[in-house]
C-alpha cells in the first residue's frame, strides 16, 4: 500500500449501558476527531440507534441523526443499513457500528437475517458522504470499500474494552473530492 495510514491502539472502558449496540466510553470523542467532525457538521450514524445513550452527549451535534432497523431505539431514519442510505452525497461524515458477527447479530431485534457485510456497509456510505467526506466503520474486519477507488484509507485504530474483550478495527476512509 503506498498510503500512511494513522494507526494506533486506543484501550477505552466498558460502556455503561446495554453492551450490545453501545459505543465503547471515550470512543465518540476520538472518531469524532478522525472523522473530522464540529458541532455543525452534518452526521449519520448508522446501525447506530443506541448512540443518543452515549454517556458524553456533548460528543453529538443538533446535526447527528441515526439509522436503524429497531424502531423502539427511535432512530431518525428506519430502514435497513444495506439500502441507499438517506440524503445521498450530503453527509459530512457517517459513523458505522453494526453487528460483528451473525452470532452478535442475533442480540439485536433485526436479528440474524439482517446482518449485513461490513465491505457493503461502507462502500454504501462512502456513497452518501459529500466529496471530501469520512466514513469510519468499528469492525472486527478492516472493511475495504468496493470499488477500491471509492474511498482513500485514512486510519485503522484497534479498540479493545479491556481484558477479556474482542478487539475490534476502527477504520476511516475518505471519500475523493
Amino acid at each position: 500500500m503506498s498510503f500512511r495510514p494513522v494507526t494506533d491502539v486506543w484501550i477505552l472502558a466498558r460502556p455503561k449501558v446495554a453492551y450490545y449496540g453501545a459505543y465503547p466510553n471515550g470512543f465518540l470523542e476520538r472518531a469524532n476527531t478522525l472523522l473530522g467532525i464540529t458541532n455543525t457538521s452534518e452526521v449519520l450514524h448508522v446501525c447506530g440507534g443506541k448512540v443518543r445513550h452515549y454517556p458524553n452527549s456533548r460528543c453529538l451535534g443538533e446535526n447527528h441523526y441515526t439509522l436503524d432497523m429497531d424502531e423502539e431505539l427511535k432512530p431518525d431514519f428506519i430502514q435497513n443499513a444495506m439500502d441507499p442510505l438517506p440524503r445521498s452525497g450530503s453527509w459530512d461524515a457517517i459513523l458505522i457500528d453494526p453487528p460483528y458477527t451473525e452470532s452478535d447479530a442475533e442480540h439485536y431485534a433485526p436479528g440474524k437475517d439482517s446482518f449485513p457485510s461490513p465491505t457493503r456497509l461502507l462502500s454504501n456510505a462512502l456513497r452518501a458522504v459529500r466529496p471530501g467526506g469520512r466514513v469510519g466503520i468499528l469492525h472486527y474486519v478492516w472493511a475495504a470499500p468496493s470499488p477500491r477507488d471509492l474511498g482513500r484509507p485514512l486510519a485503522l485504530i484497534a479498540v479493545v474494552a479491556g481484558y477479556n474483550n474482542r478487539m475490534r478495527a476502527f477504520s476511516v476512509f475518505e471519500r475523493p473530492a
